[in-house]
């Protein structure tokens, strides 16, 4: 769905620019008094709702912890330059995934390509009625995605080249990238030691746990409402680089109501499922993973995508139940 793909640019392995094309409304601008109301009772209690950097202190061990964007932009330059020394200092970087689970991944994308395309069986358009495969594929010409590969892409993985507004995606297929590979690339240089929190294979085995007949309504949804993708990704930019991550994410929920012909509760229950698959359940994975580095190494940089900081499931949060001190980084 819109949404999902949405929140999955804060928690997901993509590289796109879209600060420099993708501007225009925000869609804060249009909320209604109801919904600004909404949106402001749900973070005023939200933990660790705002900010970027953080440490996390327990005896002598440090955690760094950086909100990364997975998109480029210029603006997170600035950013890099903070965390320079942190990332170059540190006895090891934990990421969501290092270059080796990269790698791992686009092989297995080569000898197992039904992870991504359909092999067997019926292809989207016999799936779909016409005048819906018709919407899709000129949405997919739109992102640079030939119709005939958009019939054989799994429903899940086209929904999500759908998601990303089109003024996006040009600069997507160029390579442009996100906080998280800066930080890579330049623990690389420094010679220090990367891992990953998690198996490299896990937010696939996640969008692949859905039916296909689920799949395709989610693909459904995703064409509903072409301009709301792009006024939430400038307000999606716009709260990141204002440290406001637990507006954002809230936003992200309060859009559905403005998706037409999504029935509110059944949109409801989507979010509240995405964000128990895509960040509560992976948050606690994570600890463990955090837990038994310190173990072994005092200075740690944490760098995941900024919707997992937040909220009393946020790695913050956890860290803290786990004893360790929280503190924001200006």
């Amino acid at each position: 769905m819109v949404f999902r793909a949405a929140a999955i640019c804060l928690a997901l392995l993509t590289g796109l620019p879209a600060a420099a094309q993708c501007v225009g409304d925000s869609y804060l601008d249009q909320l209604t008094d109801g919904q600004q109301a909404a949106l402001e009772q749900a973070v005023q209690n939200m933990p660790f709702a705002e900010g970027l950097l953080w440490t996390a202190t327990q005896g002598a061990r440090t955690l760094t912890i950086i909100g990364t964007m997975h998109i480029y932009d210029p603006r997170l330059e600035e950013i890099r330059a903070k965390v320079s020394e942190p990332v170059t200092k540190a006895d090891i970087i934990l990421l969501e995934a290092t270059p080796e689970e990269e790698a791992q991944l686009q092989d297995l994308l080569v000898t197992d390509p039904g992870r991504l395309f359909i092999v067997d069986g019926p292809t989207l358009p016999d799936l779909l009625d016409e005048a819906t495969w018709t919407l899709i594929a000129d949405a997919a010409t739109q992102r640079g995605i030939p119709a005939f590969m958009a019939a054989k892409m799994q429903p899940w993985y086209l929904s999500l080249m759908l998601a990303i507004p089109s003024c996006a995606m040009s600069d997507m297929v160029a390579g442009a990238s996100g906080l998280d590979h800066m930080i890579s690339a330049d623990a690389t240089a420094a010679g220090v030691p990367l891992q990953a929190l998690e198996p490299y294979t896990t937010l696939f085995d996640i969008f692949q746990s859905d039916s296909i007949a689920e799949q395709v309504d989610l693909l459904r949804v995703n064409l509903l409402a072409p301009d709301l993708q792009q006024k939430m990704f400038v307000a999606m930019l716009d709260r990141y680089f204002a440290e406001d991550i637990g507006r954002l994410w809230e936003m992200s929920r309060i859009a559905l109501e403005d998706v037409p012909g999504l029935d509110p509760a059944e949109g409801a229950a989507m979010f509240t499922e995405m964000q128990d698959a895509l960040l509560d359940q992976r948050n606690r994975n994570w600890i463990p993973v955090i837990t038994d580095a310190a173990q072994t190494h005092d200075n740690i940089v944490i760098a995941v995508g900024a919707a997992h900081l937040i909220g009393d499931q946020g790695i913050l949060r956890l860290l803290e139940n786990e004893g360790w001190t929280i503190t924001r980084q200006p």
